[in-house]
């Protein structure tokens, strides 16, 4: 059975970090796309970093534009776990993260493309 358990969320002041963790089991992960997505109050679910599986190359790693520059994703394949990580942190960041993985290499930034998702865990960034 796979699942995926994030952590890592919490309350913190505007201009502060959080590191969300997301760890896997059930399968390996290593060659497939994993992201991250979050969902605001009344708004629709959003991208916000996703990373390509494993490669002879090197990863690539998307960001959305309000996260870029202070977001940064990455994985340990070893500990089937992936990570974001979250520097000054805005109020409008407040949103349910998600982890999300997908059964190929890339998968983009839909939600679709993911096949297994975490429970989510609760980002709130007090101005």
């Amino acid at each position: 059975q796979v699942q995926l358990v994030e952590s890592g969320g919490g309350l913190v002041q505007a201009g502060g970090s959080l590191r969300l963790s997301c760890l896997a089991s059930g399968r390996t992960f290593s060659n497939s796309a994993m992201g991250w997505f979050r969902q605001a109050p009344g708004k629709e679910r959003e991208c916000v970093a996703t990373i390509s599986g494993r490669s002879v190359v090197n990863v690539s790693a998307y960001y959305a534009d309000s996260v870029k520059g202070r977001f940064t994703i990455s994985r340990d394949n070893a500990k089937n776990t992936v990570y974001l990580q979250m520097n000054i942190l805005k109020p409008e960041d407040t949103a349910v993260y998600y982890c999300a993985a997908a059964t190929t290499f890339f998968a983009g930034i839909r939600s679709e493309a993911y096949t297994y998702w975490g429970q989510g865990t609760q980002v709130t960034v007090s101005s």
